[in-house]
């Protein structure tokens, strides 16, 4: 993992830039100085070259021994960076210096940059002296020393005729240490004035650079203003002192990006809107169904009640055959029709959260039994067999009973009506647990199955599959959708596997409490509780209902309201994710409620999400200032609930 630190821009220019130029310098100044010193040091050798040309000729001569220590004290005097001038006499060509000075004749750069001292070695050829008058012309003593390796300038022996003679060597040592010292003064001032000018011009370099670098930094600055306020509804002004093409073109694409932002900030907020104001509408729709579902249903029953009394009413010993059988007929479809009403009624008050469990024992193979009774004419008329397997000993269960025998009664009056042929069979299984029971019963049928399609349809509300086959049994489409809302109250499942063409199998499970779920169901028996939610009713909705609370669910404020008016009512809950402000609103209502028409007081309780418990103190004055009464974190167990909800009733 690379965990290096990030680093910055301008920084990181800046830095580079000025390593970059402190290098450029030296390398300059280095080269510069290297450079000037070798061309110094050849104008050096070349003027020594020219001396000794001067000397040579002078030495030449019978009386040239004082002009030649004459010119030597001159050149000395003039040239302190000359160590010594000598004169070898010697009648034969020395063969060492021919190889030295061979092999680093033109070696001037290293001579230059790393010798202490370098001797320059020059022939004097002379026609009118002979080797035996040699050594009276010697401008210094001869001596026998090696000479140096680093002898150069080999003589010039291709010069020697016939009559000419060799006299010796004049030997000049040039000392370079003190050539390059004296070098380094000359040009110090030069060097100074040089540096002077490298740094104007880096601080010129440097300042240009700070153009770009200020305004990255600009950049920068508006960058970090945007990632810490994204409320900001405008860009700041982003400050160019310069105009750089690349800057530029960041800067306006950073303006297009923000520009896009904030239009689609705008586009989430009108979106926002338009669906609070669609679930509004929903909300409205909602109640303008259920009122007018309650209304029809209301209006139906009531004149279908006025006929099934007139039906009881009439004497059918004076009636006709024919009379008897139409009698049979309308009193068939105005059964039929009471049913489907009060289903419809029944799955209204559902959906209101009007419907509540009343558990008690009951056992499963009586009820099983009972069914079969009851549908056994119904499969006997159709030619259908009705069978039974129940794969566990007789036992006491507990739950609400009325609401399980109305589940198997929609599920097994289905089945006999869509299978023309075949057979229809009830299974029961029964599975203990530590803590619980399952009980599941399935009902199978060889009948006409249902188009996978069609699956996850059936279940709503007057749903009917578009088949020929379909149309001809009677149905509003109302029971399957009784079937799963019960399934729901009563956190059952419900599944269904079906073929078409060979035949439909639901599948009812069901978790009933043992022994000690039964005690539990005790600790809030009696209390009524109404839980006003928006989503979802949570964990908190079962818990009460299994420890025998009865709980009515709403998501619209005005139901919780029409509830209050049409029983007494212990508690209104209000489900983590309501907004505190609408649970307000709802609360000065139920309390404007209570304070005109109500003869009790409901004890209002407000559950925050855990993560809200830091925030508490900027909601909980204005709740309890509208009607709350307790505002607590939505964080429980069965027994800790059970305890609390008696210590607020008890101080209630």
């Amino acid at each position: 993992m690379n965990n290096q630190p990030l680093q910055i821009l301008p920084k990181f220019i800046w830095r580079s830039v000025v390593q970059a130029i402190i290098l450029a310098v030296l390398v300059g100044i280095l080269l510069s100085f290297v450079y000037g010193f070798v061309h110094h040091y050849q104008q050096k050798h070349r003027h020594i070259q020219q001396l000794a040309a001067l000397l040579t000729s002078s030495a030449s001569t019978i009386d040239g021994a004082d002009t030649v220590a004459k010119q030597v004290s001159i050149v000395l005097a003039a040239e302190p960076n000359i160590q010594s001038i000598l004169f070898y006499s010697t009648p034969q060509p020395i063969a060492d210096i021919d190889r030295f000075t061979a092999y680093q004749s033109h070696d001037d750069w290293q001579n230059a940059l790393f010798s202490d001292t370098v001797s320059f070695n020059y022939p004097v050829v002379s026609d009118d002296i002979t080797t035996d008058s040699a050594a009276t012309i010697a401008t210094t003593e001869q001596t026998d020393k090696p000479l140096s390796d680093n002898m150069i300038d080999p003589p010039d022996l291709e010069a020697l005729t016939d009559d000419s003679t060799l006299v010796g060597y004049i030997n000049i040592t040039l000392d370079v240490d003190k050539l390059r010292a004296n070098w380094l003064r000359s040009n110090l001032l030069l060097w100074l004035i040089t540096t002077i000018l490298a740094v104007i011009w880096m601080l010129y370099i440097l300042r240009k650079l700070s153009w770009p670098v200020k305004d990255i930094a600009a950049l920068t600055d508006v960058c970090e203003i945007v990632s810490k306020h994204p409320e900001l509804e405008q860009l700041p002004v982003i400050s160019q002192q310069f105009k750089f093409q690349e800057l530029l073109q960041i800067k306006q694409t950073f303006t297009v990006l923000f520009d896009r932002l904030q239009k689609a900030q705008q586009d989430y907020e009108a979106l926002a809107v338009f669906e609070q104001q669609l679930h509004h509408k929903d909300l409205s729709l909602n109640v303008q169904l259920h009122n007018f579902q309650s209304m029809i249903t209301h209006e139906l029953k009531t004149s279908l009640n006025a006929i099934v009394g007139g039906l009881q009413i009439l004497d059918d010993e004076r009636l006709s055959d024919e009379q008897k059988d139409a009698l049979d007929i309308i009193r068939n479809g105005s059964e039929k029709l009471v049913l489907s009403l009060d289903q419809i009624i029944q799955l209204n008050q559902i959906q209101k959260g009007q419907i509540s469990i009343h558990s008690s024992e009951f056992n499963p193979l009586q009820l099983i039994a009972d069914l079969l009774v009851d549908f056994e004419s119904i499969a006997k008329q159709k030619g259908l067999t009705l069978l039974s397997h129940v794969y566990h000993i007789d036992y006491t269960l507990e739950g609400d009973v009325e609401k399980i025998k109305q589940v198997l009664s929609i599920l097994l009056s289905n089945a006999i009506k869509f299978t023309p042929v075949g057979q229809v069979s009830i299974t029961s299984q029964l599975t203990h647990f530590d803590n619980s029971n399952r009980w599941q019963i399935t009902i199978k049928d060889t009948g006409i199955g249902i188009d996978s399609d069609y699956i996850e349809d059936i279940f709503n509300p007057f749903f009917q599959v578009d088949s020929s086959q379909t149309r001809q049994y009677e149905g509003t489409g109302i029971g399957l959708p009784v079937v799963k809302q019960i399934a729901q109250l009563m956190s059952a499942t419900i599944e269904v596997e079906s073929t078409l063409g060979v035949g439909t199998q639901f599948m009812f499970t069901i978790p009933l409490p043992n022994k000690h779920q039964v005690h539990q169901q005790n600790l809030l028996a009696g209390l009524v509780v109404v839980y006003y939610y928006i989503h979802e009713t949570g964990f908190l909705v079962d818990e009460l209902q299994r420890l025998g609370a009865v709980v009515i669910c709403h998501q619209q404020g005005h139901l919780v309201i029409d509830e209050l008016n049409t029983r007494k009512v212990d508690m209104v809950m209000f489900a983590e994710d309501v907004p505190s402000s609408n649970a307000e609103v709802i609360a000065k209502r139920i309390r404007q409620f209570e304070s005109y028409e109500s003869e009790y007081r409901a004890l209002l309780v407000y559950w925050y999400a855990p993560d809200q418990a830091q925030y508490l103190d900027s909601f909980e004055h204005g709740l309890k200032a509208a009607g709350i009464d307790y505002c607590h974190s939505a964080a429980y167990d069965d027994k800790a609930l059970s305890d609390l909800l008696k210590s607020w009733l008890i101080w209630a």
